[in-house]
């Protein structure tokens, strides 16, 4: 057990990599309670939305659709990733931990002048259900209303079924649910799942999982001086006829060029890559690991690196010694199963 931005959080309930394994092959349950769910309600929702989100919140035209986007400051930086449901004319936004504080005091001064409420919603939890079995498990396991409308969504959508929010979204590169719900709900559903022999994952198994999966993490991957652009997170920018906090940065550095990007890179041999492990081509250092692990899904060290520009082979220097890598084409797994392409040198 750790403490993670206040919460007593477990990094592993026996065994991280027999964690990782069984999400990959079946299923697991996380509890993500530490997560800060928000509610903006309000005539000017999506407007007010549509001004603090690089994405286009207005694309979402129908309830029970979900969208990941950054939260910019002016700068273009990333003051955090969130996810945002609508649940027209309202929306949920799930943000992280480690950020609510900032995140809060950030969104008060943003919505002065629009004519919406932002609610943090302390009485519920998060439970995310992961793998390829969690659909089937969830259909044993939830109520009648409850299994139908999960039965009804597809990957990036969400709904009601009663006081709980059910929604086809996650962390690990696996489908499954994540379910938000009061939190006695949750200390029964947690119950009921473990009696139906679904595994515990802890932080450890999590952070591996979004990994391989190609998922950034907020304070490794981005921070305020990063923008969505050095982060791979371009698809996540909507510039047409959207005007938010941090678009005139976002302007200014797409005329100017982007000289430093997010790649993926693997180990050519054996090793584990660890976040700020120096990145080099030839003898000149062009980067650094961000977050780095081995991977129990492809047996091999990868890493996610932020790097200049550059063509030619890469290493990574560990412990005094040059070790070629791969540049690859993100993600590394998916649903299972290794996806990832080994790019040329030269690219």
């Amino acid at each position: 057990m750790v403490d993670f931005s206040g919460w007593h959080l477990p990094i592993h309930y026996g065994s991280q990599l027999q964690e990782h394994t069984t999400v990959r092959n079946s299923v697991g349950m996380f509890d993500v309670s530490h997560m800060t769910v928000l509610e903006i309600q309000g005539r000017d929702s999506e407007a007010f939305l549509r001004f603090v989100l690089a994405n286009d919140i207005g694309l979402l035209k129908e309830s029970g659709k979900a969208m990941y986007s950054a939260m910019l400051n002016e700068a273009g930086g990333i003051i955090d990733d969130v996810i945002v449901y609508a649940n027209r004319p309202d929306f949920l936004m799930v943000v992280n931990c480690s950020r609510r504080a900032t995140d809060m005091a950030w969104l008060a001064q943003c919505v002065t002048g629009f004519s919406c409420q932002i609610r943090e919603r302390t009485d519920l939890s998060i439970i995310a259900l992961q793998g390829p079995q969690a659909l089937t498990v969830f259909q044993a396991t939830g109520s009648q209303e409850q299994t139908q409308r999960v039965a009804g969504l597809k990957p990036f959508q969400g709904g009601y079924a009663g006081d709980w929010y059910l929604a086809r979204t996650g962390y690990t590169g696996e489908q499954g649910l994540e379910i938000i719900l009061p939190h006695q709900a949750a200390v029964g559903l947690w119950g009921q799942l473990s009696d139906n022999k679904v595994a515990a994952i802890g932080l450890g198994a999590r952070d591996t999982l979004r990994l391989e999966a190609g998922m950034n993490l907020w304070g490794n991957d981005m921070d305020e001086s990063i923008s969505p652009f050095e982060a791979n997170m371009a698809r996540t920018v909507v510039m047409d006829d959207h005007q938010f906090v941090g678009s005139a940065a976002l302007l200014a550095q797409t005329e100017k060029g982007v000289d430093r990007q997010l790649i993926g890179i693997i180990m050519q041999g054996k090793g584990v890559l660890r976040a700020q492990y120096p990145v080099h081509q030839g003898t000149k250092v062009v980067g650094k690991i961000t977050s780095g692990a081995f991977s129990p899904t492809l047996q091999r060290g990868i890493a996610l690196a932020r790097i200049r520009s550059c063509t030619g082979p890469l290493s990574v220097a560990i412990r005094g010694k040059q070790v070629p890598v791969d540049r690859v084409r993100l993600p590394f797994a998916r649903n299972g199963r290794p996806v990832y392409s080994i790019m040329p040198s030269a690219s």
